[in-house]
């Protein structure tokens, strides 16, 4: 909820058909994924308050695309997974031994 995260800004990891990138990852942000990010062309660090978005910092927890959560990962930069707060939806493009591999919210 902080910073308010999701297509939708309502604090979760939910999208409809026009959501083509599929936010459905609930990744707790790191530097090098906000840098790899940055690399890509989707700058996540830099305030945008005409946007209500105040930029992302390392800790910050954030639905994130499936396609670049994959990118990340075979880049070797993939941020940690909140996996009880990801979309099931991601199951279609993900499979969930992966998504595990590198959730940080599981006993």
């Amino acid at each position: 909820m902080d910073p308010l995260t999701g297509f939708f800004r309502t604090g979760c990891c939910d999208a409809d058909s026009e959501d083509i990138g599929k936010h459905f990852v609930c990744a707790r942000v790191d530097d090098v994924f906000l840098q790899y990010s940055l690399s890509q062309g989707n700058d996540l660090i830099t305030p945008r308050p005409e946007f209500g978005f105040a930029g992302l910092s390392a800790g910050d927890q954030w639905c994130v695309c499936a396609n670049r959560w994959l990118q990340a990962l075979n880049a070797g930069c993939a941020p940690a997974v909140m996996l009880t707060s990801t979309n099931a939806r991601v199951l279609q493009l993900i499979d969930l031994a992966t998504l595990k591999a590198h959730a940080v919210d599981l006993n």
